[in-house]
């Protein structure tokens, strides 16, 4: 075999401090303690910091570290306010930002109201992008890089019925992860964006249970829907130095979901 002194990848999160938005439970919560179980200092971001705080103390008797920020990613003054505190808090600027906070709706277009529009794309996209943009100011400023992963949806790449605000809205998170890349690259900023497919949680289970579900899950090409561990290589992937030379992409965790034919 040819001899390889390259270092192994270094997936370690030690030492760095991550934000999880929109992570009172499903993904979030998952994501939070995933960084977590690397190493890193999370903090925990929603609205409902009664849940997060309970989060936080599982995590610390499970020897992490870890604490609770309140947040409503739709407001910009209080993003900016919570993210300037935190900043102040650990004495640095966040190594990591990982933005998770997302709402959706059910209903054809006719029937979409433009109040849940709103309330869709400022979550979103809308959200996304000020949480990112507050945190990477202080990694310009301090001139040291960091990681945003702005997390995304194969909705944003292929199209459903029932979910166009949803749907739009994550095309435009993606290109707007790929605009991050580009104008953030010179201050050694990565970003990417990461796209679940259908993952099993406590809010889809039973749909995907039924015979509807079934149906879908027979369009994947890996015949099964994801858990929420096939999302912790990918995370890591992004987060690590491990994955030092990506930026600017869009990783789908689906299962060949989207390649699936028409």
């Amino acid at each position: 075999m040819p001899n390889d002194s390259r270092d192994a990848p270094d997936f370690s999160l030690t030492g760095l401090h991550a934000l999880v938005t929109g992570a009172s439970g499903g993904l979030g919560l998952h994501m939070a303690g995933t960084l977590a179980r690397a190493g890193a200092t999370v903090h925990l971001a929603a609205r409902n910091t009664d849940k997060l705080d309970a989060e936080v103390q599982a995590l610390r008797a499970a020897g992490h570290q870890a604490d609770s920020l309140a947040l409503d990613v739709q407001d910009a003054a209080q993003v900016e306010h919570a993210l300037q505190a935190l900043h102040a808090r650990i004495g640095a600027p966040l190594d990591i930002v990982v933005n998770n906070a997302g709402v959706t709706n059910t209903r054809p277009l006719l029937d979409q109201q433009p109040d849940e529009w709103d309330r869709i794309m400022d979550t979103n996209l809308r959200g996304g992008w000020l949480v990112a943009t507050a945190a990477a100011r202080a990694m310009v400023a301090a001139k040291r890089g960091g990681v945003i992963v702005n997390v995304a949806s194969i909705l944003g790449e292929r199209v459903a019925a029932g979910v166009g605000p949803y749907s739009a809205s994550k095309a435009g998170l993606i290109q707007l992860t790929r605009t991050m890349a580009l104008e953030w690259a010179r201050y050694n900023i990565r970003c990417n964006a990461l796209l679940p497919g259908y993952i099993a949680t406590d809010l889809n289970r039973e749909f995907l249970g039924s015979e509807a579900g079934e149906r879908l899950r027979q369009r994947v090409p890996t015949r099964r829907f994801g858990s929420p561990s096939d999302l912790d290589g990918p995370l890591l992937l992004l987060c690590s130095d491990a994955g030092r030379h990506i930026t600017g992409a869009a990783l789908p965790v689906d299962g060949g979901h989207l390649t699936s034919s028409l």
